[in-house]
């Protein structure tokens, strides 16, 4: 009933939007005398602000169609590698550009598109050959094509990093944003044990969950102070007749989204009170700023029910992997197998998602991985979005990750 409440929500508020932005074409049109004077610029901008909020979101796409390396443009063009039922392989193609390092960037599934990490993608793409997760919402994924969880994610990573390996240099560089740090170290753990040929060459962990008995922030709080099962009967739901993935156990990324959204309720109804000012004001650049965020940070996906609790289970409620008890398949994750792929653990000094400690935990727990090949960078005045996207990350903390792998590059 969960799933379908939220529908029948979302079906009269895309009705209204729709209205709403109407009537703004219509009061901010330049041949209607209200337009200038009186009530018409308010009214025009308070329905503006609301036909945005209240719209409806798919996926975002990436836009990313030209980088510049060495002061000249060059064409950038999407390739898909390799497809899975719930993710694919995503390559950004450099047009005539070769020889620069591999990246798998991970994306996180924790309720957003891999989207969020545009500006991540886009700021290493004259650096090297970028490589993305692109994670599918479980809602379009019929039934019939099984389950996924944590194990499962796991999986997907080792199948990525070997499907990479295929195209040149068998050993890529990793960079995993927040919640994929714990599968993509396990991951790193696993094919480290089998001398995997296709292990990560380096591993940079940013903003991630490997030990969130480290400085808990609220996120880590909520998973902690309700036994497991009042999530599985809370917060899971099944996706209605109208999605191809009908029938499905999910976490839905509604709920996510409204989760997120309360913990700075503040902070949003302050950005779009300073967004309406614009639109007053006639200033649809400093508008259009805060539009292109809310667009992304409401795309949101659902994920599988059972990836949602395995992940609440063993990182937030019983911390598996500091802990030694991880197992994948029935086999045991040792971070002790990590021996030369080097580590790069990355916070941010605000971040009140992933608590200072948590990522630098992977650096302890790595005990056989020689020191020269660990280093933890404290990024200053940062938050956890701060840590993969904007002008910190583009002009602080971009630079250190590029100087690490340029140093472990082969």
């Amino acid at each position: 009933m969960l799933y379908d409440a939220y529908e029948w929500q979302r079906s009269l508020l895309a009705g209204a939007s729709a209205m709403a932005n109407f009537s703004a074409g219509l009061l901010q049109n330049p041949s209607n005398p209200f337009a200038y004077f009186g009530g018409g610029p308010v009214l025009g901008s308070a329905l503006q602000v609301f036909a945005h909020a209240a719209a409806p979101r798919g996926k975002p796409a990436f836009g990313l169609t030209t980088t510049t390396i060495d002061s000249k443009p060059v064409a950038v063009r999407e390739e898909i590698v390799l497809r899975r039922p719930f993710g694919q392989l995503k390559r950004f193609v450099r047009e005539g550009v070769e020889g620069s390092p591999k990246l798998l960037i991970v994306a996180p599934m924790s309720g957003h598109y891999a989207t969020l990490l545009r500006g991540t993608v886009e700021r290493m793409l004259p650096f090297a050959d970028v490589y993305i997760t692109d994670w599918r919402d479980a809602k379009l994924v019929p039934v019939g094509d099984g389950s996924f969880d944590l194990d499962d994610y796991i999986d997907y990573v080792i199948a990525f990093l070997e499907k990479i390996g295929e195209t040149g240099d068998a050993r890529a560089h990793v960079l995993a944003v927040c919640q994929p740090s714990v599968p993509v170290y396990a991951a790193t753990a696993l094919m480290g044990a089998d001398e995997h040929p296709n292990r990560p060459r380096t591993l940079t962990m940013m903003g991630g969950p490997i030990d969130t008995r480290q400085a808990p922030t609220a996120v880590n709080i909520l998973a902690t102070e309700r036994p497991h099962a009042w999530f599985e009967q809370n917060v899971i739901a099944t996706v209605p007749m109208t999605y191809p993935g009908a029938g499905r156990r999910v976490y839905p990324g509604f709920l996510q989204l409204a989760g997120f959204m309360s913990m700075n309720l503040g902070s949003h109804m302050i950005s779009h009170w300073e967004m309406f000012k614009h639109l007053v004001q006639g200033d649809g650049e400093g508008a259009g700023a805060t539009q292109r965020f809310y667009d992304e940070y409401r795309a949101v996906c659902d994920m599988t029910a059972e990836f949602y609790l395995q992940t609440i289970d063993l990182v937030f409620q019983t911390h598996a992997l500091p802990e030694g008890t991880m197992k994948h398949r029935g086999r045991p994750v040792d971070p002790g197998a990590i021996t030369d792929t080097a580590i790069l653990a990355i916070e941010g000094e605000r971040d009140d998602i992933s608590g200072l400690g948590q990522t630098r935990a992977a650096l302890t727990l790595a005990t056989a991985l020689p020191d020269d090949m660990k280093q933890y960078h404290m990024a200053p005045e940062v938050g956890h979005y701060g840590i993969f996207n904007g002008s910190k990350w583009r002009n602080r903390i971009a630079p250190v990750l590029e100087e690490w792998i340029a140093r472990h590059d082969g």
